[in-house]
């Protein structure tokens, strides 16, 4: 199957990137067929868009055999193997490097017309082209941004030979190619519409994106967000919470380790459940002092007795009912919170977690109906989470995420777990929990 032309290619490799909604990313359009996927994807993520300008360095006699690629800031990679095959000198080198380092200096001012570039370093980038050929310039672009100091490199492409995208593996972090074939032929066969795309349509895309979005059209402003401190079982918690007018509910978000309130993961599907209605909490369960000691990480009891303690206060503060959503060792404090004599909690979801460290007490006495999400290839957790649910009396649902790791890091994953977690807490809104047996009390 052909796609009509490049926009209609970057709407649909966009799908495949959903998983980096809501993190720290900046596009990166590979000049100049890649602008138009770019600026597609960068639309449908919500991220800002830049252009890519890089330059392979050519063996003087042998222009296609490259030796090495730059970039801007003065990013320099070289292949030492070719440099040492071709025997090139030091004058060599600089000679060609001066040649093309003008030429990317022009392209870098035609395009941005005075803007800066967008900064990259400590940031997931993800580098967007129409296709993949021999895969040189893309393997380039990967090692500049990655000489630049990105966080992590994704290498997003419509189309491209299945060895070339394996290859790429080795110098990207993920490669999402929707339609990778054995036999390519060449890009444009690929494309109903593969017309050149000129220099003006590269500047003009990025200066349509360079511009303000009107409020009318990007939608409803966020809900308000504020930082808060909670004072919980002996310490003060730091936590993001976000209240949606109308909101029917509050999610509080449970994770064992490290920053819940930082975790990109918590924040995509706090945003998801937030365009729902639904007003979320996001957690730190312990201060950074405490992080950095595994034991209190896996300290259960005390981490139900922080989210017991944010969940009383989330009731007197918004007058909402309080649901669960925990992750990792946030997991089991979650259900030993929600077994708690009187709690209330309307429904718990748990995602990748380790329900099996909450007590077997608690399992067997949760009342909120509670839905467990793994990975389909996290298979020792999985394993953990059916030996969890087998001592559960509530009513309760596993969901199996296909192709997802621990981390849900895989395309599209996440957005299952958002989906997921949305539809269980918004279905049980309001419903009343069995009574019996009775509640353990704390």
């Amino acid at each position: 199957m052909r796609y009509d032309d490049r926009r209609a290619a970057g709407r649909l490799l966009a799908e495949g990137l959903d998983g980096l909604r809501g993190q720290d990313v900046v596009v990166l359009g590979l000049p100049r067929g890649g602008m138009p996927v770019a600026a597609e994807v960068a639309r449908h993520l919500g991220a800002p868009l830049d252009v890519l300008v890089v330059r392979k360095l050519g063996v003087p006699w042998q222009p296609e055999w490259a030796f090495g690629a730059i970039g801007e800031h003065g990013v320099r990679v070289l292949n030492r193997d070719v440099v040492g095959d071709a025997g090139l000198d030091a004058a060599e080198q600089e000679a060609v490097e001066a040649a093309e380092r003008a030429e990317l200096d022009r392209r870098v001012r035609d395009y941005r017309q005075g803007r800066p570039a967008l900064p990259v370093a400590g940031r997931t980038a993800v580098v967007v082209d129409d296709g993949l050929a021999t895969g040189a310039t893309a393997e380039a672009a990967c090692r500049v941004v990655r000489g630049q100091g990105a966080a992590r490199v994704v290498l997003a492409v419509p189309v491209g030979p299945v060895h070339g995208v394996e290859r790429l593996r080795r110098v990207a972090d993920n490669v999402v190619c929707p339609r990778p074939q054995q036999v390519l032929g060449s890009v444009g066969a690929w494309y109903r519409d593969f017309t050149q795309i000129e220099d003006a349509e590269v500047t003009a895309l990025l200066a349509d994106a360079a511009r303000p979005t009107p409020r009318s059209a990007a939608g409803p402003a966020p809900p308000p967000n504020r930082e808060v401190l909670l004072p919980a079982a002996g310490a003060r918690l730091g936590a993001r919470l976000v209240v949606p007018d109308g909101a029917r509910a509050v999610v509080a978000f449970a994770h064992g380790s490290g920053s819940g309130r930082h975790s990109p993961r918590n924040r995509y599907v706090a945003t998801a459940l937030n365009r729902a209605g639904l007003a979320t909490l996001l957690l730190d369960l312990l201060t950074d002092d405490e992080a950095h000691d595994r034991h209190n990480v896996f300290d259960i009891l005390l981490l139900a007795r922080r989210l017991h303690s944010a969940a009383v206060w989330l009731r007197r503060e918004t007058s909402l009912p309080v649901a669960y959503f925990g992750a990792s060792t946030g997991a089991a404090a979650a259900l030993e919170a929600a077994a708690l004599s009187g709690s209330g909690i309307i429904s718990v979801v748990c995602r990748g977690g380790r329900p099996d460290l909450a007590t077997p007490a608690a399992l067997t006495h949760v009342r909120a109906p509670t839905l467990l999400i793994v990975g389909s290839r996290d298979t020792q957790v999985l394993s953990l989470n059916r030996l969890a649910a087998d001592r559960m009396h509530c009513e309760h649902r596993m969901a199996v995420v296909p192709g997802a790791t621990h981390l849900f890091e895989e395309p599209g994953t996440l957005t299952t777990v958002a989906e997921l977690a949305r539809d269980w807490f918004t279905a049980h809104l309001g419903r009343p929990t069995t009574r019996t047996p009775p509640l353990r009390s704390a």
